[in-house]
């Protein structure tokens, strides 16, 4: 699946740290055949990728669209169809499917949302292949 993942409170915080589990669940995610790409409604944010080592991980970065969402994909430029996303805005999330995840906006060593992301990504494989 091309799993497309939010950057400001869904993978870092306010002060830029990177949210728990991140890049554990960035590799299982890729040994097991899927794509991640990233992208942010206030650019193109590579920076992220780079400070936090996630380069490797990531096949591109877009620019997410913010309103009219399907339509605006061609216009940004995002070449990949979401198949899931991963988002702290619930409108990301009904316009493409995946999961809204709760906002992470202080560090919190805590936080287990990466996990949970996990494992709905891996649930629904699962019944992909088995063509539920």
């Amino acid at each position: 699946m091309n799993i497309f993942f939010d950057v400001d409170s869904t993978l870092i915080a306010r002060d830029g740290s990177l949210r728990p589990f991140v890049p554990q669940v960035f590799e299982r995610l890729i040994a097991e055949g899927h794509r991640i790409y990233v992208w942010s409604g206030v650019g193109l944010r590579w920076e992220v990728g780079e400070q936090h080592r996630l380069r490797p991980y990531v096949s591109d970065v877009f620019v997410k669209p913010m309103y009219d969402h399907h339509n605006s994909l061609r216009l940004l430029g995002v070449s990949v169809k979401p198949d899931f996303c991963v988002d702290d805005h619930p409108e990301v999330i009904g316009a493409f499917g995946g999961v809204t995840v709760w906002p992470y906006e202080d560090p919190d060593p805590l936080d287990r949302e990466m996990e949970r992301v996990y494992q709905m990504v891996r649930g629904l494989s699962k019944a992909r292949l088995n063509g539920s």
